[in-house]
This record gives structure tokens, sequence and C-alpha cells, in this order.
């Protein structure tokens, strides 16, 4: 046995567990290379500009794995939906992007990690799905996380993180999209729909600021699309290795590695309410996620009678 034979098969005998966690940590160190590259780009062009460049250089890192699916991934029925999931995903970059360039990276971290918060209220409301009183309890306490981070009525709430909480809900709104398409579309089908359409469509509000880029730049926005992709695939691989409520936890770490990046490139210390806000904000999150994998197991075998969510 070769030594790569040797490690792929230690690497296979570890519990899903630890695996999916260290595929969540490659994907937390990714996305926080996708602030740092942001930020780092924003010095010179616009988000505007730098959201197309991330779905063109997405684009450029997935063609291999497109041309191999072939134009049988564009064939769907609900076409309108795709373009919905789309819109709301674009939108969601416009607004993120920007919050990103303009405040600190870590607190605008911890607002990011509202989405799924949003994302339960739109299951509950567009989706009818029951969600009791615990998760509704953990929803709260998330939102209560976010108003520790902005402290409204002592400091007054910055563009920038009206910014990333407008682009937590677009990404929730993505997630209910993406939910509704898992009835009838497949993962190939719902991937190369996402890049078919937003890579073309984002490049027209970049035009209106496009100002081309110097070599530094240019690097700085490669490195955007190749951190967005390597933590987008990195993640969907956690998830798919164990369940979503063990190794969720591991994406905390997202915060510790953009603070600790952002204060050794920009001398940013983020202050001690956004790690308790952060904390408590994941901390609901992660809840969330638990009691969700509980109610698909009860799906599968029968309800429980204690079970209040």
């Amino acid at each position: 046995m070769t030594s790569i034979e040797a490690v792929k098969s230690n690497w296979s005998n570890l519990h899903s567990t630890i695996r999916g966690g260290v595929w969540m940590l490659f994907s937390a160190l990714f996305f926080a290379g996708l602030g740092i590259s942001i930020r780092m780009s924003t010095r010179e062009v616009h988000s505007f500009e730098i959201v197309f460049f991330r779905n063109f250089f997405n684009l450029m890192f997935m063609l291999p794995w497109l041309w191999k699916i072939g134009l049988s991934g564009l064939r769907t029925e609900v076409f309108g939906l795709h373009v919905t999931r789309a819109s709301l995903g674009l939108i969601s970059m416009f607004f993120w992007f920007t919050g990103v360039s303009m405040m600190p990276l870590a607190e605008a971290t911890s607002l990011g990690f509202t989405a799924p918060l949003f994302a339960t209220i739109g299951a509950a409301l567009i989706l009818r799905e029951t969600v009791r009183l615990r998760r509704w309890a953990a929803v709260l306490i998330g939102f209560a996380g976010t108003l520790i981070i902005l402290r409204p009525g002592t400091e007054v709430i910055t563009l920038p993180a009206i910014y990333m909480i407008a682009g937590a809900v677009f990404v929730a709104c993505s997630f209910i999209a993406v939910k509704m398409l898992t009835r009838t579309e497949s993962p190939n089908t719902m991937v190369l729909m996402m890049v078919a359409l937003i890579t073309p469509v984002s490049l027209i509000p970049a035009l209106f600021v496009w100002q081309w880029p110097s070599i530094e730049t240019w690097m700085w926005l490669v490195m955007v699309g190749f951190s967005a992709t390597g933590g987008h695939i990195f993640f969907n691989r956690a998830m798919a290795t164990a369940d979503a409520s063990a190794i969720l936890p591991f994406d905390y770490s997202r915060l510790l590695f953009v603070a600790v990046l952002a204060f050794i490139i920009f001398n940013e210390v983020p202050d001690i309410y956004t790690w308790i806000g952060g904390a408590i904000i994941f901390g609901s999150t992660i809840y969330i996620a638990q009691r969700e994998a509980v109610a698909a197991r009860s799906a599968v075998t029968g309800p429980s009678g204690g079970e209040m969510r």
C-alpha cells in the first residue's frame, strides 16, 4: 500500500463527524479568505464589479464539471423559480459585498450568521412548515444576539450593518427558493442554472461602475472567485458527510479565522459585543439545525409525542 492509499484508508476510517468537521473547517477558512479578498479588491474597484468577477471566475473554475454535465442540466419546467433564486442570490451578493467592504470583517461575519434565522421565519410563512415553540425561541434569542452587536440606542446603526442584515434576508429568501426547487429539480440542474443565469446578469450593473483592475487587483479578484468556489465545495462536502447539527458548530471558526486575518492585515480588533453577539446568533442557528434534524428523523420513524420545536 502506497503512502497516498494509506492516507485515504485512514481518512475513510475516521468517524463521519470528524471528516465533516474537517471539511467545514476548510470551508470556514475559504470563506474567511473571501472576506479578505473582497476588502482588498474594493480598494480599487466597485463592489458591483467584484460581484461580477466572483461569478465569472466561479464559472471558470466550474467549467470542467459543467462540461461533464452537458446541456441536459438546463432542462427544467420551473424556469421562473430558477430566475427567482438567481435574482435573490445576486441581490444578496450586492448587499453582502458592499457591507463587507465598509465595516469590520468580524462584525460583518457575525451579522451574516443571521441568515438561517430569517430562513426559519420564511419557511413558516411561505412553505407553511411547522415551527414550534423551541425553534421560535431560538430565533428570538438569535435576534437578541444581533441587537447586542448593533447596540441600538447607544450607537447609530450604520448603513453597512443594514447592508449585511439585508443581505442575510435575501440569502434566507434564496434558501426558501432552493427548498422549493429540490421538490422537482436535481442538484446538477440547480447549480448549472444558477451559474448560467447569475454570471451574465451580474455584468449589467458592473458595467455602470466599470474600472479596469491593476495586476494586483486582478490577483485579488481571482482569489474572490477561488475562495467562494472552494468555500461552497467544502461546505457542501461537509453537509453531505455528516448531520448538519453535528458539524455546523465548526463553521463558527469562520469568525475566528476572519478576526485573526483582519487583525494581521487591517489591524482590526473586534469588540467584546461582536464576540458575544456572534456566539449567541451562531448558537441559536445550531439549535435550529439540531431541531430540524430531529424533525426530519421523526418524519421517517414516526412522530414523537413529546416533540416541541
